[in-house]
């Protein structure tokens, strides 16, 4: 299992977090670093049964390149039989989310943990009550 991060461009970081590949997105994210984002997110998007976390959190921009390629992610890890997650707080972003309807098809979430939920014991662990 990988638990490196790697920045295969200024704009995207991949890392491993809870058995999830967690796509970071960072700075302005526009038509050209699209281009540069995309063959990345394709390889970590078309393995099956992927679990993969879109986050927005390191954006200061972001336009409808943007949109495409979170549209793109997540049909490409549906296909794949994987389970795929947003997160993402940046006012701007939530608002053109919202209005494309990509809100229904991906909802957003405001932080990493929630986004992937609570973290279960193991089996046999009590907890102190």
């Amino acid at each position: 299992m990988r638990q490196e991060s790697a920045s295969p461009t200024r704009h995207l970081r991949v890392r491993r977090h809870r058995g999830h590949t967690v796509l970071e997105f960072r700075g302005e994210i526009d038509i050209a670093s699209a281009a540069e984002i995309a063959p990345h997110l394709d390889r970590e998007t078309v393995r099956p049964g992927a679990r993969v976390v879109l986050d927005l959190g390191g954006i200061e921009f972001f336009d409808c390149s943007g949109l495409r390629l979170l549209y793109r992610a997540r049909s490409q890890v549906l296909d794949a039989g994987g389970q795929v997650h947003l997160v993402c707080t940046h006012p701007l972003t939530l608002r053109m989310l919202r209005i494309t309807g990509l809100t229904r098809l991906l909802p957003p979430w405001p932080t990493l943990d929630e986004a992937l939920g609570p973290v279960s014991r193991p089996a046999g662990r009590r907890t102190a009550r």
